[in-house]
């Protein structure tokens, strides 16, 4: 009996952990669509290049986050993750600008400075929307488990 309940287990704990990794896969579904939508609406241009990376690295960085994070905590560490994002924004578009435009190191650098007072509007407001997040993900969850019933 301990056999079965032990393979049981393994194989619970597989399956979840194999659901888990494709839920994480499947968050990037909504975030091209949103790149590629925002390329259509906006016009496919170079502003449009760094989209295909920014948004992955914000998604890499949640994926990074434990899964069960006590609910006190969880909305300050979305706030945090979403406001860093929004800090970073410039220096994460950088390489591209770099790429596109031929700046050296220090044109590079020029560049993120140039941008960095827009780049604390966007830590600042992400920290704001940040808020959303947690409530958002319950909302989703009751749905998940509404529709199953």
């Amino acid at each position: 009996m301990a056999d079965g309940i032990s393979a049981q287990y393994t194989f619970n704990r597989r399956y979840y952990s194999c659901n888990y990794c494709c839920l994480q896969k499947k968050a990037l579904y909504p975030i091209y669509i949103f790149v590629l939508v925002t390329g259509l609406l906006g016009g496919f241009s170079t502003w449009w290049v760094p989209y295909t990376y920014i948004w992955t690295v914000l998604w890499g960085a949640t994926m990074l986050l434990p899964k069960n994070m006590p609910k006190k905590i969880a909305p300050i560490v979305y706030m945090v993750v979403c406001s860093l994002h929004g800090f970073l924004y410039g220096i994460l578009y950088a390489p591209a600008q770099a790429l596109l435009f031929g700046l050296d190191f220090k044109g590079t650098i020029a560049w993120i400075a140039a941008g960095f007072p827009f780049d604390i509007t966007h830590g600042i407001s992400n920290f704001l929307c940040g808020i959303l997040i947690v409530p958002l993900i319950n909302a989703i969850r009751l749905a998940e488990k509404a529709s199953k019933n």
